[in-house]
């Protein structure tokens, strides 16, 4: 007979309803149809084997199977639970009663056991979004799809409870967790904060201006003065993500299969530092199977470059775009997928091959005009998109061995929390724009216009550090911030000089 039963597939970061289609008739041959990949062919021998196992006889017909829509590619082992429940109840041996209710996914072992698979949140949405009464979907999973409210997630271990589900021997419990009540609960937990860090109060200014308005920085220092370790502790005081930034976040992660065993709703702002050996298609997302790059990974969170020159130019190169627009969209002949990448670049550097150029205390050996040929590894184009340049000297021996604590990360965050939310109010009209790093020339010239003395010292600094035009608009924009987070309606001559304190690199002399 035929019976229909529903799974999705994922495209991008969003889940499309497929139908499975099964029909067993008299003959021996088994058929499968709708664009299904190697590992979805390959599921008649798990499904078999695990049929068997757990006592029940596979049917001895001609199977035919047609997965729906038939133009969308079927990938990976995550559809061999409702097939499994197809062929069974075409052959009668399972209930058809209830299967129009419910989306179900999960991976089958030789036993019956269910495995954990990929994008199990978007996946939720789109079975709760088509009217489904419930999910079934591995135990593994069941935290991070019971996140969807007004469905009923049921977790399963083994395929011997779903049959006895849909027959009705036996009943499942959905899972239901207070999503709100653990996502703000987790939101305050961090590993790391900055009172850890002693001195380094100029960085500290700078990271905190960079948080407050959403700016990309890099910092430029020799070896061992702790970039790595100051730009690791930045989530501590990004402003808490919204409900709908965290769902957003998780459906990236729960795409690109990064969510752990038990999971839900991630409740912090990501971090993600990939090493510079890291390939273009990693970096931005794609490949044969499509999956969202680090670029996607850190969408609402933090994207951590360490070593900048060492990184490819290339792979530099293809972050021109996303940073700009906030978005990713990866064209092929077989595919186009849009991921977001709305994230704020932190990023490190050698001032020169050797590391110790400016260095108070030791001496550079590299070549003349190595310098400049090491920064020169790094386009304009890509600093053109980061407004905080700062640099870094080690911390002397009385600050380290200093035993007082510093200022907390809480206390840097409240201040951060503040200015973002006169900047909420501010662009509260503008689509698309949350943040100072955000403003175009038009909002700059609305927003972000200097005092009559902060103009002076603006052209005095053009002229006496020979500053690029493209480094006036990244001025006003750290200044507009640094406004805000004096809580100053007005843009002073004194937020200006701090934010040209923050274009080292733009300076004519900095490298010789």
């Amino acid at each position: 007979m035929l019976v229909k039963v529903y799974g999705a597939a994922v495209q991008g970061i969003d889940a499309i309803t497929v139908t499975i289609e099964v029909n067993c008739t008299n003959g021996i041959r088994f058929f499968m149809v709708g664009l299904p990949d190697t590992a979805v062919k390959e599921s008649h021998e798990r499904i078999v084997s695990a049929v068997q196992h757990n006592g029940y006889k596979f049917p001895r017909k001609q199977i035919v199977v047609n997965m729906a829509p038939a133009d969308i590619r079927k990938e990976g082992a995550a559809y061999d639970l409702p097939l499994a429940i197809g062929i069974l109840a075409s052959a009668e041996t399972v209930s058809h009663a209830m299967l129009s209710d419910y989306m179900m996914m999960g991976e089958l072992s030789l036993d019956g056991t269910i495995l954990p698979v990929k994008g199990v949140l978007p996946i939720a949405i789109k079975a709760r979004e088509d009217g489904f009464k419930g999910l079934i979907v591995p135990k593994a999973n069941v935290r991070e799809a019971a996140v969807v409210n007004n469905i009923d997630v049921y977790g399963v271990d083994n395929i011997r409870e779903v049959i006895g589900f849909f027959n009705g021997e036996i009943e499942l419990s959905p899972m239901i967790i207070d999503t709100r009540a653990e996502f703000y609960d987790r939101q305050e937990n961090f590993e790391l904060d900055f009172e850890d860090v002693k001195g380094q109060e100029n960085v500290k200014r700078a990271f905190e201006v960079a948080a407050a308005g959403g700016h990309n920085l890099i910092m430029i220092g020799p070896p061992g003065a702790g970039k790595s370790m100051m730009a690791k502790r930045i989530p501590s005081i990004l402003p808490p993500l919204t409900l709908q930034e965290a769902l957003e976040t998780t459906k990236i992660h729960s795409v690109a299969g990064k969510m752990g065993r038990g999971a839900s709703l991630l409740s912090q702002r990501p971090f993600r530092s990939p090493h510079h050996t890291i390939s273009g298609v990693a970096l931005v997302g794609g490949g044969t199977f499509p999956q969202p790059g680090e670029i996607s990974l850190a969408h609402n969170g933090v994207l951590f470059l360490d070593e900048l020159p060492e990184f490819s130019r290339q792979v530099l190169e293809v972050m021109r775009q996303p940073l700009e627009d906030r978005k990713i969209t990866i064209s092929r002949i077989k595919y186009s997928i849009e991921y977001p990448a709305g994230l704020m670049l932190v990023a490190s550097m050698n001032p020169c091959p050797c590391g110790y150029y400016n260095h108070p205390d030791k001496e550079c050996i590299c070549s003349p005009g190595a310098v400049q040929k090491y920064l020169n590894r790094i386009s304009g184009p890509l600093l053109d998109r980061i407004d905080i340049q700062v640099e870094i000297v080690p911390v002397p021996f009385e600050k380290i061995s200093d035993i007082r604590p510093s200022e907390p990360s809480a206390k840097i965050r409240e201040r951060v929390i503040k200015a973002r939310r006169l900047q909420e109010e501010r662009f509260a009209d503008v689509p698309g724009v949350y943040c100072n790093a955000q403003m175009n020339t038009k909002l700059l010239g609305r927003y972000a216009v200097p005092d009559a003395a902060g103009k002076e010292r603006l052209k005095m600094a053009m002229d006496r550090f020979c500053l690029s035009a493209r480094a006036y608009d990244r001025i006003l924009k750290v200044a507009r911030t640094i406004a805000d987070l004096d809580g100053s309606e007005s843009v002073s001559v004194n937020h200006i000089t701090e934010a040209i304190g923050y274009r080292n690199l733009d300076r004519a002399n900095w490298a010789g």
